[in-house]
């Protein structure tokens, strides 16, 4: 009697569990059926996957539910994108995925995809879980992107550190970074030479201050590197390591970028004088020649200057603020443009244009002396290398005939 009591109840639970609805996954599970993981994303080939990306994964043992929570979502197709892009307007949002396929995307394009499980207690994987979700609500998900401070890895790194109550950002801030940002921005846009020197031209003193650990966590890789060094409170009143442990699921397939950035200052400088000579000997010997490579100077110097003015003035890219390029290149150049004809046909420089090319030299030896005094920002010695030989040349050929 008591078996088939037993078998009974048996039959009674199987046949209750079968019915009972199945829980749906991380939405509602335990905080102590969680992993929590920071899956990172090396660089991609395209100019916007340079820097990587990172996601949070949330994993539910018991249903085996993986979603990954990333921050880097925009949409081409918004309106006005491009306006809002060049005014520094960049409008992003909170995405959520299944993890397997969206992991399996990375790695099939040749990025490396890297784990870190975290080791976080039921109550704090519970939390970042919630915050999460909250974030990813239509009204919640939207952001203002900025570059350097408010992007996909800050937004992850922020919601970790909230998670572990501040631990990784007072670690963190006492730590020295390795680069500026400046630096790490041509480090991995090396591999667009073109874009990489468009902005380097265009980053302005915000881009050359020091950093610490924390700032510098921007970038996914460095987030990742950070991370191993976290340490938090353990529930025996010590410390344990953040990063439970680290596994590379897909290794990378591309070129990877250079381990620290390239010296602009010998091309660029080497650039300036070559084209220095040139302008001399055309001068001398080839009026035409000289018209069309000081024409063609004139021109970009002039453009630069305007790009350089209307960041500064009209955008809210702060990064390009101040810039001390604007001394190199500035708009006061198109005024020289009619004075290289006159000068082909051997006229000489009127009084006006003599003062334009006295202020250009002054504006030279001021950008020179910004940057040799003690306590200058903004790195900028490679422009300086190459527009100044060319400023000389141009004004000694414009005042030769006098």
């Amino acid at each position: 009697m008591d078996s088939l009591r037993r078998a009974t109840l048996v039959l009674v639970l199987l046949v209750l569990a079968a019915l009972a609805p199945a829980r749906a996954g991380i939405a509602e599970a335990p905080g102590a059926d969680l992993d929590v993981s920071l899956v990172t994303y090396g660089p991609g080939d395209i100019y916007w996957e340079r820097f990587g990306h990172d996601a949070i994964e949330v994993r539910d043992r018991v249903s085996g539910e993986s979603i990954n929570f990333n921050y880097g979502v925009f949409d081409f197709e918004e309106k006005n994108f491009i306006l809002n892009f060049a005014r520094g307007r960049m409008h992003y949002m909170m995405d959520a995925e299944a993890s397997a396929p969206e992991e399996a995307w990375y790695a099939q394009v040749g990025r490396s995809v890297t784990r870190q499980r975290l080791a976080l207690d039921a109550s704090q994987a519970a939390n970042l879980r919630d915050d999460l979700l909250w974030n990813l609500r239509p009204q919640n998900a939207g952001y203002n992107y900025d570059y350097y401070v408010d992007n996909c890895a800050t937004r992850v790194r922020d919601a970790l550190d909230g998670a572990v109550g501040g631990a990784m950002k007072s670690q963190l801030q006492a730590h020295a970074g390795e680069f500026t940002y400046r630096q790490q921005t041509v480090r991995l846009m090396s591999a667009q030479p073109w874009l990489m020197l468009i902005l380097d031209l265009g980053l302005g003193p915000y881009a050359d201050q020091p950093l610490n650990a924390w700032q510098e966590s921007f970038l996914p890789a460095v987030l990742q590197a950070q991370l191993r060094q976290v340490r938090i409170a353990g529930p025996d009143g010590g410390s344990r390591p953040l990063v439970r442990d680290e596994r590379v699921q897909s290794p990378n397939r591309l070129v990877p970028p250079p381990a620290s950035p390239p010296d602009l200052r010998l091309p660029l400088g080497v650039t300036g004088l070559l084209l220095a000579g040139l302008l001399l000997v055309t001068r001398l010997g080839w009026p035409l020649g000289h018209a069309l490579l000081g024409t063609l100077f004139l021109l970009l110097a002039g453009f630069v200057g305007v790009v350089l003015l209307g960041l500064w003035t009209l955008t809210s890219h702060h990064s390009a603020w101040a810039n001390a390029n604007l001394l190199l290149f500035n708009p006061l150049a198109w005024l020289l443009l009619p004075t290289l004809c006159r000068a082909r046909r051997g006229f000489a420089a009127s009084r006006f244009i003599d003062g334009l090319i006295v202020l250009q030299l002054l504006a030279l030896l001021t950008a020179l002396a910004l940057h040799l005094l003690p306590g200058t920002v903004q790195q900028n010695q490679p422009w300086l290398l190459f527009a100044l030989p060319c400023w000389l040349a141009l004004a000694w050929s414009l005042r030769r005939n006098r």
